[in-house]
């Protein structure tokens, strides 16, 4: 903590041997569980602690040095006043909290700040100092809702890419939360008090994508009436996420590597380089490799952006988190109190989780506002998912060949037959070639 002459008014005078800071520090440290925070006098953030970060969802590392919210802040007006609060954690759960302040005033006796202590009112608290979180909560990285393994080992390489300053490259298809694990990387590296800017280069003609990341200079075309900064500029000392990088032309592909290699670059129409410090995280749902062999790709800036891939499993590998999402989102609509769902009909449930889903997770938060929009009542039903879910789907299976498989394989094969069938273990099983016993025998092998 920075130093600081904080003392509370009418101090006992044996306080003011001890360094103020100490006293501080170890007061925080004892009661970092609690739900503590310190504002300055320009209602600045000094310390957040753990039972805070618990409390309402923010991260320390997101608000110290920042203006507080609104609820929180710490008023000379406020002295000795015990406030109640509604609250909406970033995870969209609406808690009520008790705000005690203590103001704290300079050696001058001007005021310098407060210290704030939240307690949960909530009767999920059972009057406890932390709100009850959540199941969600516990199975969020980042933002990043997930209970699969294949998740699991996801969020393991984001943090430990974070702790680096190497180019990221994400791959998943679309909708699937390629920015989100961009801006988890972000957050959780030293740049994270950095800007964070995304550009979607599949949405911007060459020459505005040009402008748009480079920048330009007064008069380099028609139009340009002034000096204009570009994103790589803007971003100085954080983190561009380059979306959809597959589509980027090949004359910025040169631009962009020289940015890599180089670190500086020439805006549109000017005639010296800018020198810049960017972190660069790329997505795509395509293949770099395929693109480089089809002549679409610079294979050198393929290696250049991809020193750590992270895959991102599509959403119908990893089953387990439908029903957490879907949840997840349906609290979020429930908070705008149009309507409030509080269960799903068995039948919509099953029709949810035997679906492919092509557009992963916006798909699925698409499909919980269309049932939002057209149903009425506490409970989701089936009649109240879009068209897709209620036309019959045909199903035309050919057994496969009795050929030796590898365990890989074999995996793959159950999962796409399953797919296949819309969730009909029977028909699954007799697409393989597998009688339903084995079916379900090698599916507990594999974890399908």
């Amino acid at each position: 903590m920075k130093q600081t002459a904080l003392f509370f008014k009418n101090d006992p005078d044996w306080l003011a041997q001890f360094d103020s800071t100490t006293i501080f520090s170890k007061m925080l440290d004892l009661c970092d569980c609690a739900g503590i925070y310190i504002v300055d006098k320009d209602q600045q953030l000094l310390h957040w602690s753990l039972g805070a970060e618990k409390l309402s969802g923010l991260k320390c590392a997101n608000v110290i040095g920042k203006a507080c919210l609104q609820e929180y802040a710490i008023t000379e007006a406020g002295k000795n006043k015990e406030q109640l609060i509604k609250l909406t954690r970033v995870d969209g759960y609406k808690i009520e909290v008790k705000k005690v302040v203590q103001i704290l005033h300079d050696k001058a006796g001007f005021f310098a700040g407060g210290i704030g202590l939240l307690f949960s009112c909530s009767e999920q608290a059972s009057n406890t100092l932390l709100p009850k979180v959540p199941l969600e909560a516990k199975q969020s990285f980042q933002g990043i809702l997930s209970r699969s393994p294949a998740m699991q080992a996801v969020f393991q390489i984001i943090q430990n890419a974070a702790e680096t300053e190497v180019t990221v490259l994400v791959r998943g298809e679309s909708g699937s939360g390629k920015e989100l694990v961009a801006k988890a990387i972000h957050d959780l590296s030293a740049r994270h008090n950095a800007p964070f800017l995304a550009v979607n280069c599949a949405a911007l003609s060459s020459s505005l994508l040009d402008s748009e990341l480079f920048g330009h200079v007064r008069g380099a075309f028609t139009g340009a009436v002034k000096d204009h900064s570009g994103l790589f500029q803007r971003a100085h000392g954080g983190t561009l996420f380059l979306d959809e990088v597959a589509e980027l032309p090949l004359e910025l592909q040169a631009k962009l590597l020289r940015v890599i290699q180089e670190r500086n670059f020439i805006p549109v129409g000017g005639d010296r380089s800018i020198d810049v410090d960017v972190r660069i995280v790329a997505a795509t749902h395509r293949s770099l490799r395929e693109e480089v062999k089809m002549g679409r790709f610079r294979e050198d800036l393929m290696y250049r952006l991809r020193v750590v891939p992270i895959f991102i499993p599509p959403l119908r590998e990893r089953r387990e988190d439908i029903s957490l999402l879907i949840w997840h989102f349906i609290q979020q609509h429930n908070a705008a109190n149009f309507r409030k769902i509080e269960k799903i009909d068995p039948l919509a449930m099953r029709a949810l989780l035997d679906y492919a889903w092509p557009g992963n997770i916006r798909e699925l938060h698409n499909v919980v506002e269309y049932a939002f929009a057209v149903g009425r009542g506490t409970t989701l039903r089936w009649s109240e998912l879009p068209p897709e879910f209620r036309e019959p789907r045909t199903v035309g299976l050919q057994p496969v060949q009795n050929l030796p498989l590898s365990a890989e394989e074999e995996s793959v094969a159950i999962r796409q037959a399953l797919e296949q069938s819309n969730g009909r273990v029977t028909l699954a099983a007799r697409s393989l070639g597998m009688s339903r016993a084995t079916f379900w025998r090698k599916r507990k092998i594999y974890g399908v």
